[in-house]
């Protein structure tokens, strides 16, 4: 096993982000939702699609089949972070993942107008692929780097995935740009762009694996059947949350502005899409304006959190999500959208390197089952995914607009501050306990 802080180990990991995170912003971020709105698009029958002989409006439907596709893997995580932690090969699981997930990819390539039910599938196949890796990759980070180091190395890893997805988003924004260089026009230059993002992320991923230990075996813990084992580990790493005065209040905030961020993330294309009627070349734009700005917000609120601690900066941060969400309901040009994609960058960052490493840091030192206790913070994450987006897609459904939705994610963020700030209360009054690790 490699020591702790080894910056050749911290690299590799990083760069398992530096290859997912082209996923993460071509496929559901930027490329595919406006290929998708484009495709979908008419008017004429309030913009809805048929799938499997059922009708939603394709927004809804997109949003809808992330939610499924996460709440797949609620129920799948706690089973295979047990088999992970039982026979020490998390990494074994991170390359299925990154392999169904870079394939699902690479068939979104003959996704068109004629094909709606097998490119959602294969949409909602490669979430799967993208979420199921990452609870892996995200059990390493307390045991490749101190105490001390994990919101740095943490910042690292979202550093690299900003710099490699912005890297081949570039190259897939010139190719839909100038599609007649290779001869193509914009829809099959964006479904080149997917064939890409499946090839880089599978082969950048090989330096992880190739670098990364497997994880260590933790068979003592482990006494039931691997199915039912799963969740009974799951149900033991709630007990022992239940025992720790400050990680029990922090999951509960970390679930609430989970669902506005995590869904702002997904949708925030869409919206601009279809609610503004911006064409794709603004929208990879104002995305990679998102993207280079987050690379410096992560770092900042590293810097922030050690100064000011971690549940300051974010109530910080929620505060600003909360503002978000109400500058885009009132949202109606280009230019006001492009306002609030600086500040979702400058905040987007943060928040995510942020609440992996508290949580991390939170943690009991010198755990074994690091897998079995990042399920949990997974599968907290995934369950309010699946919240936010149905709910943001119900919405939409009933009122027929999203600027609805996104008064609906404002108060999930509101909630999610109300128990930050009883977290902080907490933190005064035992921050000379055992369980206080100096967030």
């Amino acid at each position: 096993m490699q020591a702790e802080n080894d910056k050749k180990t911290i690299r590799a990991w990083a760069m398992f982000d530096w290859a997912n995170s082209a996923y993460n912003l071509v496929i559901t971020t930027t490329v595919f939702p406006a290929y998708y709105v484009a495709i979908t698009a008419n008017a004429q029958n309030g913009n809805r699609v048929n799938f499997f002989g059922f009708s939603f409006v394709n927004t809804a439907l997109q949003d809808y089949s992330l939610a499924v596709a996460y709440l797949v893997m609620v129920l799948l995580l706690p089973i295979l972070s047990s088999i992970a932690d039982y026979r020490g090969n998390k990494k074994v699981f991170m390359q299925f993942f990154t392999l169904i997930g870079s394939l699902a990819c690479c068939s979104l390539f003959f996704f068109d107008a004629t094909h709606i039910e097998t490119g959602i599938i294969s949409f909602a196949v490669a979430a799967i692929g993208y979420s199921g890796g990452f609870v892996f990759y995200n059990s390493y980070l307390p045991e490749i780097a101190t105490l001390d180091m994990q919101d740095k190395v943490s910042a690292k890893g979202f550093t690299y995935g900003y710099i490699g997805s912005v890297l081949l988003q570039v190259i897939c924004f010139v190719f839909i740009l100038k599609p007649e260089m290779l001869g193509l026009n914009k829809g099959s230059a964006s479904q080149l762009s997917f064939l890409m993002v499946g090839i880089w992320w599978i082969g950048f991923a090989i330096i992880p694996f190739s670098i990364l230990p497997k994880g260590s075996p933790n068979a003592q813990s482990h006494n039931h059947n691997i199915i039912k084992g799963g969740f009974i580990e799951l149900g033991k790493v709630w007990a022992k949350i239940k025992s720790m005065p400050l990680l029990k209040r922090y999951l509960p905030a970390f679930f609430f502005y989970s669902m506005g961020v995590q869904t702002i993330m997904l949708v925030a294309t869409s919206f601009a899409a279809k609610e503004l009627r911006m064409p794709t070349e603004d929208l990879i734009k104002i995305i990679l304006i998102i993207q280079i700005v987050a690379i410096g917000g992560a770092t900042l609120m590293s810097r922030l959190s050690d100064r000011y601690g971690n549940t300051r900066v974010l109530i910080a941060v929620v505060f600003m999500w909360i503002g978000i969400c109400i500058a885009a309901y009132f949202t109606t040009t280009a230019n006001q959208f492009y306002i609030i994609a600086v500040v979702v960058g400058l905040v987007m960052g943060g928040i995510q390197s942020l609440s992996r490493s508290t949580y991390s840091k939170l943690l009991p030192q010198n755990i074994t089952d690091t897998a079995s206790f990042f399920s949990f913070y997974d599968v907290t994450e995934k369950l309010a995914i699946v919240g936010g987006l149905f709910s943001f897609g119900l919405i939409e459904e009933i009122t027929g607009s999203m600027r609805n939705s996104t008064l609906v994610l404002a108060l999930f963020f509101v909630i999610g501050l109300i128990i930050l700030f009883n977290l902080l209360s907490t933190e005064k009054k035992v921050n000379k306990n055992s369980d206080f690790s100096g967030v």
